[in-house]
Order: structure tokens, then sequence, then C-alpha cells
């Protein structure tokens, strides 16, 4: 079993720079949308945190709408380009 997530490991093994590649393997729609419901998930631990000690965490309705608005638009836009993208053609 480790013999072979060992050599899947390497399969993903990638620099930075390859992320912006036009011929690599990541979303990086879902990647922007998977750190944008990241940044949501820490605003709401840390209001509830807060909120258990008494005090109100300030934070302003616009900046999380935003984050709210950038995860809702990467994870469908990349569900979209899943749906439309180019179909291969297997059938021949």
């Amino acid at each position: 079993m480790k013999l072979i997530l060992l050599l899947n490991f390497k399969n993903y093994n990638m620099t930075f720079k390859d992320l912006f590649k036009d011929d690599n393997n990541i979303n990086e729609k879902s990647v922007v949308g998977f750190m944008s419901f990241i940044v949501m998930v820490i605003f709401a631990i840390v209001d509830i945190v807060t909120g258990i000690y008494g005090k109100e965490l300030q934070i302003q309705d616009y900046i999380y709408n935003s984050f709210v608005i950038i995860t809702l638009g990467a994870f469908g836009i990349s569900e979209l380009g899943k749906i439309f993208g180019k179909k291969k053609d297997t059938e021949l």
C-alpha cells in the first residue's frame, strides 16, 4: 500500500510555476474556490471562539460576501467548464 502511495506522489511532484502552465492536471478554479472556502471556515471558527469569550468579531459584510461570491463563482465556473467543455471524440 505504501508503495502505491509513493508512486502516486511522484506523479504529482510539481513546482509552483507548473500551476500556471496550460497543460497541467490541476483545475485552478477549484483551488481558488477551495482556498476561499477555507477562509470562510476560518472566519466562522474565529467568530464562534470570540463569541464564547464574550467579544464580537467585527467583520465587514462586504468582505465576507466577497469570499462567498468567489467561492460560488469558482466552483460554478469549474463545474460549467466540465459540463460544456470540449468533448473528446472517443467514437471513431
